[in-house]
């Protein structure tokens, strides 16, 4: 999916920009960060258009949020750094510019009545009765540092995009209605044989184990081992009063939705409210803690030996772990209900296992190996005589309606028949999960188009030639209005 996204991004342009109103719908999650310097003025020009630095900077923000959920919480700075998010930040608002350069020539706007209507219809910021909360929206501005006329410009530029890109759309003929359907609607008559991993027998010993784990041997490493002296600092035992706990959610209400992106009550959010505010009351005293185990004055409370990722440590602790050279000490960092300060007294690299280490696993793999090449010397010979041998046959089958194949669950049925329905072989082996199906084609024909997919085909023709367009578009526009960058490291 991340590499999907990488390589189409230009063409996702107000897909990854329109996320700056689902993700605050979704709940005000944490955002990325990027420093691009001081100064706050332009970064590049496209066309007639500045681009700021403060939008590459909201940009960049959102497109890191949208990353860090694809990957449960587990982006970091240097791996953005990798996957070059602040280029694609940039080729976001660069394309996002050409349009709106575009929408001007064609004289599109967006009314001030039409930007406050996009504002009120936010979730992020209503109350449990659905209506606008004006207080909650100025405490979300003020929590990101965004001031209301850059938030509501934003809002101004998405609209005008969706405009210019609705007044462009041309929904779909009749006729590509028909030929989408035609493809859709083609039944196959199948004649198939499973086999399975138990139509197999496998024989091993310990010669022919050591002779795979002699060919694979750099494959089987013992885990990166740290020894590690930890300091913890308790936030359980911090006292808080009731005044304490409604103020700090007072400030920070938008961080407590329910899974609409609804704002939680008080009395629903009460239990993560409290435990936030008593690890903000405790960061004083274990920066202290901090500063005295760095002296010396104060003793580590554990010392223990760990392989990397063990999870007693957040994943956040264990990125930092990595970074760091023996004898460093990590700030304070928050696990669980307390923060974690941590010393790296010694770091053991991966080492090669020996054989009697590395068995099981060697079994398990060289096991599957030869159960896979047997497999396929058995479906190979079983090809040979399926117009002869004795068979299962199936109905007339569409992608879409289908009775499940012998020895195959659905998800196993519908992969096997996508994979057939993509084949110009009338027989041949098709892999699903660890089994094999022997198949050949026994007949074919068209089926008349049922009123019932009307509906999905014309929504499959409407998102074939939006791409197809707006492929072509973008393309238009790159050489219409031209890009002037004034800071390096934006492009490629």
């Amino acid at each position: 999916m991340i590499s999907w996204m990488q390589k189409h991004n230009r063409y996702l342009v107000w897909t990854i920009w329109i996320a700056t109103i689902a993700f605050i719908g979704a709940g005000f999650v944490g955002w990325g960060s990027y420093k691009f310097g001081a100064g706050a003025g332009s970064v590049a020009k496209v066309g007639n258009i500045e681009i700021k630095q403060s939008k590459l900077n909201m940009v960049y923000s959102n497109l890191y949020n949208q990353y860090n959920q694809m990957l449960q919480g587990q982006l970091d700075e240097k791996k953005a750094k990798e996957m070059g998010l602040v280029q694609q930040a940039f080729a976001s608002i660069a394309t996002q510019a050409k349009l709106l350069n575009y929408a001007k020539e064609m004289g599109v706007i967006v009314s001030d009545e039409e930007v406050a209507h996009t504002l009120e219809s936010i979730k992020g910021f209503q109350n449990k009765e659905g209506v606008f909360d004006k207080k909650v929206y100025e405490m979300y501005l003020k929590s990101q540092r965004l001031k209301a006329k850059t938030f509501e410009d934003t809002l101004r530029e998405e609209l005008t995009i969706t405009k210019l890109l609705d007044l462009l759309h041309v929904p779909a003929l009749p006729l590509e209605t028909e030929t989408i359907g035609a493809a859709v609607n083609i039944a196959d008559k199948i004649g198939y044989t499973v086999l399975t991993p138990d139509d197999v027998n496998i024989t091993e010993d310990d010669t022919a184990l050591k002779t795979f784990w002699e060919a694979h041997k750099e494959d089987f490493k013992t885990p990166k081992t740290y020894t590690l002296a930890i300091v913890w600092t308790d936030s359980k035992d911090t006292p808080v009063t009731e005044d304490e706990i409604k103020s700090f959610y007072e400030m920070n209400s938008f961080n407590y939705t329910d899974g609409e992106g609804k704002r939680l009550s008080l009395a629903d959010a009460k239990t993560q409210v409290t435990k936030d505010l008593k690890l903000k009351k405790t960061k004083k005293r274990a920066q202290k803690a901090y500063i005295a185990f760095k002296k010396g004055s104060r003793k580590n409370d554990e010392m223990l030996i760990m392989p990397l990722g063990y999870p007693k440590l957040s994943k956040e602790v264990w990125d930092e772990i990595e970074q760091k050279n023996e004898g460093e000490i990590l700030k304070p960092k928050v696990v669980g209900d307390r923060y974690a300060t941590v010393k790296v007294v010694k770091a053991e690299a991966p080492k090669t296992m020996t054989f009697a280490q590395a068995k099981p696993q060697v079994e398990t793999l060289y096991r599957a190996q030869e159960r896979k090449k047997a497999l396929f010397t058995l479906a190979e010979e079983t090809l040979k005589t399926i117009d002869k041998s004795h068979q299962k046959t199936t109905d007339f089958m569409r992608l879409d309606h289908f009775d499940n194949l012998d020895k195959l669950n659905s998800q196993e049925s519908l992969q096997f028949l996508q994979k057939l329905f993509t084949s110009s072989k009338e027989k041949g082996i098709i892999s699903v999960s660890n089994k094999v199906v022997v198949y050949t084609l026994m007949a074919q024909k068209l089926l008349p188009v049922d009123e019932n997919q009307t509906q999905v085909l014309n929504q499959t023709v409407d998102t074939t030639k939006r791409r197809v367009f707006e492929r072509n578009f973008i393309k238009t526009l790159d050489e219409k209005y031209p890009t002037e960058v004034y800071m390096g490291g934006l492009t490629n």
